[in-house]
């Protein structure tokens, strides 16, 4: 005897997670790590400069563009590392820092900016503390996330795009966002 089970209920969720729906709790009234309308956490990022840096530290001064990536030097994380490269000068000219996160060593960084000519900041998160405190979601349970964050020069998350395999909207959206903060400033 044959079982037949419906796949059609796993395909939608395979395909929700892979365009990656991003749950907005904070309009059902729970307040989440990483929630469009909220205060994002004041973390420390260890930069591949050998830097230390508070995120409160940009705060009156630029926006913060945060993405976060699940690996250096893997073909989907250098595309959008590479995406963020060719518009580090549109980031520059809306007044925002561009910060790149994943659980990579800060030689391993190091190593990656010199290789891409990567212009912007890359910070280690080896124990998963900066995707803890901003919420970031795993794909299918195992793979760390991949997503972007902007956040206004008051410290408000105005963006929080998750996406694992369509890595080029990750830009095109964070670009979006400063564009129309830019312009009810």
């Amino acid at each position: 005897m044959t079982q037949h089970i419906n796949k059609a209920p796993w395909l939608l969720i395979l395909l929700a997670c892979a365009t990656g729906c991003h749950t907005t709790t904070a309009k059902e009234g729970l307040s989440m790590p990483g929630t469009v309308g909220t205060k994002a956490p004041d973390v420390k990022f260890h930069l591949h400069d050998g830097s230390t840096v508070k995120l409160s530290d940009f705060e009156k001064h630029q926006s913060v563009v945060l993405f976060f990536y699940p690996k250096d030097n893997t073909p989907v994380c250098t595309s959008e590392a590479c995406s963020f490269r060719d518009a580090y000068p549109d980031f520059e000219s809306l007044n925002a820092v561009v910060i790149g996160i994943s659980s990579d060593t800060q030689e391993s960084h190091k190593g990656f900016a010199e290789k891409y000519t990567l212009p912007y900041l890359l910070a280690s998160d080896p124990d998963g503390d900066l995707r803890k405190a901003f919420g970031v979601p795993r794909t299918l349970g195992i793979l760390p996330g991949r997503t972007t964050y902007v956040i206004d020069q008051n410290g408000t998350i105005r963006l929080a795009f998750s996406s694992q395999f369509s890595a080029a909207k990750h830009v095109e959206k964070a670009k979006e966002t400063l564009n129309k903060l830019h312009l009810s400033n």
